[in-house]
């Protein structure tokens, strides 16, 4: 699992079926520190996120086949929840950092 950030929306008249009844998003990957940490990509949304929600990403294709009840789907990426915060444990330090 990953962090990321939503960023955008991707809308689509035609699409593969396995996007019927789905929310696409397009994503930034983030550090444990909410900064950026690879390139963008779609993925699904199964939990209501928006534009600028900090979200909990699956980037592995056999998740996303059991979480979409589908065999060999084009889909790698979900939003599987929402997060509020992350507190994480400073490198090198014994005192933590909370980001939100």
């Amino acid at each position: 699992m990953k962090l990321g950030r939503v960023i955008g929306n991707v809308e689509g008249v035609i699409k593969h079926p396995a996007y019927a009844n789905t929310k696409l998003m397009v994503v930034q990957p983030v550090d444990e520190h909410l900064k950026p940490n690879g390139r963008t990509h779609p993925a699904i949304d199964t939990v209501g996120a928006g534009e600028g929600d900090l979200v909990l990403l699956v980037e592995e294709g056999k998740a996303a086949q059991d979480m979409l009840g589908m065999k060999r789907i084009p889909v790698r990426t979900l939003i599987v929840g929402i997060i509020d915060s992350v507190d994480v444990m400073a490198r090198g330090n014994t005192g933590r950092s909370r980001v939100a």
